[in-house]
């Protein structure tokens, strides 16, 4: 009996420790899983700067996310959404995918990759702020120095483009881009209160992906008329492709897959690798040029974006690609 009973317990402390190793294993691969979306984010204005050698910037983000929706199709789930939520999506997807995505593009045509993708930054501190201001979450100290610091950040980075800097950016791109995040807050909100009706985050994603989509098919068409198909190039149909399908359907499903294994708000640091990243991809194969304010205003966007996303309360569950 003795034997028997100190045979049961091994056995109990056997299986305790594989469910161990299994949600360390579950909980790795969650963080893999955030880190290639925000690696695969990082790269959007970098495609989207060479789509524009032969795109416009309607023709590019229709392109976009055309790829994007073949991407996601098999994802898609049967609606379960009343008419009221149908028209809290619609209103989501309206600002979320044709406005944002256009303002942002627009942003990026005139600036450079490395300014949008620090402009990008501000993005974690604007969700704060909104959830201060919508969502009645308090902004404790560190969240409001967080947001200080980020400000800061944004004029040195500004302020440096309109010096003229040969490489650097430009004032009117960098608002533009800045503008675009305040758009990504109001689609997030909105992606938010339908979830906690009820309705799982592919549901939401996909089907705002879907209906976004098509208001934006029928705004480019009717303003810039139907795409060029022929004459592009294999390098731009390649980052066309890649925009839609790594930086926007595999990096929303990865996202999806490790928030659902690792807490949100430990997450929400891999939201960091785009602006990080992304200027990076700017300096060295674009040949941007960051002046000492830009470098300064960066690590200030950077570090106040760190702090929020690994001490703040927010959870930012439904991010925007770029």
């Amino acid at each position: 009996m003795p034997f028997s009973l100190r045979e049961r317990r091994g056995r109990t402390v056997s299986t305790a420790s594989a469910a161990e190793r299994r949600q360390r294993v579950g909980r790795g691969l969650g963080y893999g899983a955030c880190a290639l979306a925000g690696c695969f984010w990082s790269t959007g204005f970098f495609f989207g700067k060479i789509a524009f050698a032969r795109l416009s910037v309607g023709h590019f983000v229709l392109y976009r996310f055309l790829f994007a929706c073949a991407g996601l199709l098999p994802m898609v789930e049967q609606p379960r959404f009343s008419p009221r939520e149908w028209r809290l999506l619609l209103i989501g997807s309206l600002l979320g995918i044709p406005v944002q995505f256009l303002v942002q593009f627009y942003g990026l045509k005139l600036t450079t990759v490395s300014h949008a993708a620090l402009m990008v930054g501000t993005m974690p501190v604007i969700l704060a702020v909104g959830a201060t201001l919508f969502s009645h979450e308090r902004l404790d100290l560190k969240g409001w120095v967080a947001l200080l610091g980020s400000t800061l950040g944004i004029v040195l980075i500004v302020s440096s483009g309109r010096e003229g800097t040969i490489g650097g950016g430009n004032l009117t791109g960098d608002l533009l881009v800045i503008a675009a995040m305040f758009f990504a807050l109001a689609w997030i909100l909105i992606n938010q209160r339908l979830m906690r009706q009820g309705h799982s985050p592919m549901a939401v994603t996909v089907w705002g992906l879907l209906t976004g989509t098509a208001m934006l098919a029928a705004w480019v068409l009717l303003r810039d008329g139907a795409p060029p198909v022929r004459g592009l190039g294999w390098e731009v149909w390649s980052a066309t492709a890649a925009s839609g399908l790594l930086c926007t359907a595999a990096a929303t499903l990865l996202w999806n897959w490790g928030i659902h294994h690792v807490p949100a708000s430990r997450a929400g640091v891999f939201l960091n690798i785009e602006p990080a990243l992304g200027s990076v991809l700017g300096v060295e194969l674009l040949g941007d040029r960051l002046g000492p304010g830009t470098w300064v205003g960066g690590a200030l966007i950077i570090a106040a974006a760190v702090v929020l996303t690994t001490t703040g309360k927010v959870e930012t569950e439904i991010p925007v690609g770029s």
